[in-house]
Protein backbone atom coordinates (compact mmCIF):
# COMPACT_ATOMS: atom_id res chain seq x y z
CA UNK A 1 0.00 0.00 0.00
CA UNK A 2 1.17 3.48 -0.89
CA UNK A 3 1.27 6.59 1.16
CA UNK A 4 -1.45 8.98 -0.48
CA UNK A 5 0.38 12.22 -0.62
CA UNK A 6 -1.21 16.08 -0.92
CA UNK A 7 1.19 18.43 -2.22
CA UNK A 8 0.76 22.32 -1.51
CA UNK A 9 2.33 24.97 -3.27
CA UNK A 10 1.96 28.10 -5.43
CA UNK A 11 5.11 27.35 -7.40
CA UNK A 12 4.13 25.08 -10.08
CA UNK A 13 8.26 24.08 -10.14
CA UNK A 14 7.85 23.32 -6.41
CA UNK A 15 4.80 20.71 -7.12
CA UNK A 16 6.81 19.38 -9.83
CA UNK A 17 10.32 18.85 -7.57
CA UNK A 18 8.16 17.31 -4.74
CA UNK A 19 6.33 15.25 -7.39
CA UNK A 20 9.96 14.20 -8.89
CA UNK A 21 11.63 13.76 -5.57
CA UNK A 22 7.95 11.03 -4.67
CA UNK A 23 8.50 9.30 -8.10
CA UNK A 24 8.65 6.01 -6.64
CA UNK A 25 5.73 3.20 -5.78
CA UNK A 26 5.88 3.94 -1.96
CA UNK A 27 3.97 7.14 -2.77
CA UNK A 28 0.79 8.11 -4.48
CA UNK A 29 0.32 11.62 -5.09
CA UNK A 30 -3.78 11.82 -4.55
CA UNK A 31 -4.04 15.52 -4.89
CA UNK A 32 -1.94 18.89 -5.83
CA UNK A 33 -3.55 22.35 -4.34
CA UNK A 34 -1.80 25.90 -5.47
CA UNK A 35 -3.06 27.70 -2.13
CA UNK A 36 -4.03 27.15 1.28
CA UNK A 37 -7.77 27.81 0.27
CA UNK A 38 -7.88 24.93 -2.15
CA UNK A 39 -5.19 22.30 0.03
CA UNK A 40 -8.22 22.26 2.30
CA UNK A 41 -10.96 22.08 -0.44
CA UNK A 42 -8.77 18.71 -1.38
CA UNK A 43 -8.50 17.55 1.82
CA UNK A 44 -12.58 17.64 2.63
CA UNK A 45 -12.51 15.76 -1.10
CA UNK A 46 -9.67 13.57 -0.19
CA UNK A 47 -8.60 13.31 2.98
CA UNK A 48 -9.46 9.41 3.66
CA UNK A 49 -7.03 9.09 1.11
CA UNK A 50 -3.93 11.02 2.46
CA UNK A 51 -1.52 10.11 5.08
CA UNK A 52 0.48 13.51 4.55
CA UNK A 53 0.37 16.93 3.49
CA UNK A 54 3.63 18.44 1.83
CA UNK A 55 2.47 22.33 2.46
CA UNK A 56 4.55 25.57 1.28
CA UNK A 57 4.66 27.88 4.29
CA UNK A 58 4.30 31.31 2.29
CA UNK A 59 1.82 31.29 -1.08
CA UNK A 60 0.29 34.31 -2.24
CA UNK A 61 -3.40 33.10 -1.59
CA UNK A 62 -4.43 31.30 1.55
CA UNK A 63 -0.82 30.81 3.22
CA UNK A 64 0.15 27.36 4.72
CA UNK A 65 -0.60 28.36 8.52
CA UNK A 66 -3.99 29.29 7.68
CA UNK A 67 -4.63 25.91 5.77
CA UNK A 68 -2.58 23.72 8.24
CA UNK A 69 -4.93 25.14 10.86
CA UNK A 70 -8.03 24.64 8.95
CA UNK A 71 -7.22 20.87 8.36
CA UNK A 72 -5.95 20.37 11.57
CA UNK A 73 -9.29 21.37 12.47
CA UNK A 74 -11.24 19.01 9.94
CA UNK A 75 -9.01 16.31 11.51
CA UNK A 76 -6.90 16.25 14.38
CA UNK A 77 -5.33 13.56 13.10
CA UNK A 78 -3.83 15.04 9.50
CA UNK A 79 -0.28 15.12 9.22
CA UNK A 80 1.40 17.92 7.66
CA UNK A 81 5.08 18.87 6.62
CA UNK A 82 5.68 22.40 6.22
CA UNK A 83 8.36 23.16 3.63
CA UNK A 84 9.94 26.18 4.26
CA UNK A 85 12.57 28.32 3.34
CA UNK A 86 15.94 29.23 5.40
CA UNK A 87 15.00 32.11 7.56
CA UNK A 88 11.59 31.66 8.42
CA UNK A 89 11.78 30.42 12.12
CA UNK A 90 8.75 33.13 12.93
CA UNK A 91 6.55 31.48 10.37
CA UNK A 92 7.63 28.08 11.48
CA UNK A 93 6.70 28.70 15.14
CA UNK A 94 3.12 29.78 13.78
CA UNK A 95 2.92 26.90 11.36
CA UNK A 96 3.82 24.64 14.83
CA UNK A 97 1.09 26.27 16.76
CA UNK A 98 -1.05 25.61 13.72
CA UNK A 99 -0.40 21.74 14.34
CA UNK A 100 2.08 21.28 11.44
CA UNK A 101 4.01 18.13 12.27
CA UNK A 102 7.36 18.74 10.96
CA UNK A 103 9.48 20.89 8.40
CA UNK A 104 11.89 20.57 5.49
CA UNK A 105 13.83 23.35 4.00
CA UNK A 106 14.28 24.61 1.04
CA UNK A 107 15.95 23.87 -0.85
CA UNK A 108 15.65 19.91 0.21
CA UNK A 109 16.93 17.25 -1.74
CA UNK A 110 14.90 13.86 -2.22
CA UNK A 111 16.46 12.00 0.94
CA UNK A 112 15.19 14.75 3.24
CA UNK A 113 11.64 14.71 2.08
CA UNK A 114 11.24 10.69 2.02
CA UNK A 115 13.28 10.91 5.83
CA UNK A 116 10.66 13.64 6.79
CA UNK A 117 7.40 12.04 5.36
CA UNK A 118 8.86 8.81 7.48
CA UNK A 119 9.46 10.57 10.55
CA UNK A 120 6.10 11.65 10.69
CA UNK A 121 4.70 8.33 9.84
CA UNK A 122 6.91 6.30 12.39
CA UNK A 123 5.66 8.93 15.18
CA UNK A 124 2.50 7.46 16.52
CA UNK A 125 0.95 10.79 17.24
Amino acid sequence: MSIGILIVDDSNYMRSRLKSALDDDAYEIVAEAQNGAWAVQKYKEHGEDIDIVLMDIVMRKANGVKATAAIKHLDRDARVIMCTSVGQRKKMDLAARAGADGYITKPFDDEEITKAIQSILADPA
